[in-house]
């Protein structure tokens, strides 16, 4: 496809974003050109937004960034087979090698040469994408363009969650992003019988008494140790979905376990921290598990049931812009933790 197409980019190491005009990309052998229908901000895009110091280290401008959309196959590359132009599809946004020990061995999602979408290569707050074949995920159900656009969020909440059994369990979450939102309809519909969240914000907590969570506690204003232990007479949550990074919630989210429970940590730090491993994880003896985006595509599956079951996430998003005029009110709103998801359209 010939012409230019319109992006959000970061052109210089700084702060904030510039709307350019680019050629459109073309496909390569493998890859395929999408047109995007609807994206979403992300905590990550913030980040390359506010340019912090994960962002310093990790980005190269100039870069088109963004990686959360879904959008119609408009052109294919040599060598594509399973990919047709006119299908709708969403995206996995890390990019595997196929063969290295990970890739060979089930674990694409870490795959050792893994590049993420709008922070390695350009990504999708733009009019068109090039995404190779293998990371096109086929919508066969019908399904609203901003719920396809989440997918990236709603995968690592089901990943996280899916973790370990939350069936007759008691599951606490640490962090009312989006994905900390989408953890509590993903918890109940895998059979956890109370799902307890904590977050600061209280526009946050109220979002999540709305998608069903059972108690919500803002840790400024209460000990949520104390809380989550009275709400289980004592004993403990079974299950941790930490989705925070913050390192007071994941101290808290781990004394808030009961002994020989289980922990499945999605957040990330933006330092190291200190864990006092005797006393809050041996003597105790919980399991830790590292969550680390989806998985290919395994995690798919799973949200894709979920969706057709009727699981129903819509109530995460809370505002919709135009990704040209309303990019920066969206960054504002991430900023300031005043939002739900938040969804671009081109």
């Amino acid at each position: 496809m010939q012409g230019t197409m319109r992006a959000m980019a970061k052109m210089s190491p700084s702060p904030g974003a510039e709307l350019i005009e680019v050629p459109i990309p073309r496909p390569g052998k493998g890859e395929v050109l999408i047109k995007v229908r609807a994206t979403a901000i992300c905590g990550t895009d913030v980040h390359i937004y506010e340019w912090d110091k994960w962002a310093q280290d990790r980005i190269r401008t100039p870069r088109i960034f963004g990686h959360e959309f879904c959008g119609d196959v408009v052109e294919v590359g040599p060598g594509v087979e399973r990919i047709k132009p006119g299908q709708f599809v969403s995206i996995e946004t890390h990019t595997a090698c196929g063969h290295c020990f990970f890739c060979q061995t089930g674990e694409a999602h870490i795959c050792a040469d893994a590049k993420i979408v709008g922070v390695d290569i350009d990504g999708c707050f733009a009019e068109y994408v090039v995404m190779p074949e293998f990371n096109c995920w086929i919508w066969d159900i019908d399904i609203p363009d901003e719920i396809a656009a989440i997918q990236d969020p709603l995968g690592n909440a089901v990943h996280t969650a899916f973790a370990t059994s939350l069936s007759a369990k008691t599951v606490l979450i640490t962090g009312m992003g989006p994905i900390g939102l989408c953890a509590i309809k993903v918890a109940k519909a895998a059979g956890a019988t109370a799902v307890f969240v904590t977050d600061v914000s209280d526009y946050r907590l109220d979002l999540a008494r709305k998608l069903g969570a059972d108690l919500a506690i803002n840790p400024k204003v209460e000990d949520p140790v104390a809380a989550v232990r009275a709400a289980t007479d004592g004993l403990g949550a079974d299950v941790l979905l930490e989705m925070a990074g913050n390192p007071a919630a994941i101290t808290q989210g781990l004394r808030s376990l009961r002994k020989a429970g289980f922990a499945s940590l999605l957040g990330i730090p933006s330092a190291p921290m200190e864990i006092d491993l005797a006393k809050d994880v041996i003597f105790r003896s919980l399991t830790l598990q590292g969550i680390n985006g989806r998985r290919m595509f395994d995690t798919w599956y799973k949200s894709r049931a979920l969706l057709k079951a009727g699981l129903d996430v819509s109530p995460v998003i809370t505002h919709k812009f135009s990704l040209w005029e309303g990019f920066h009110k969206g960054m504002e709103l991430m900023m300031a933790g005043k939002c739900g998801k938040v969804i671009l359209i081109p």
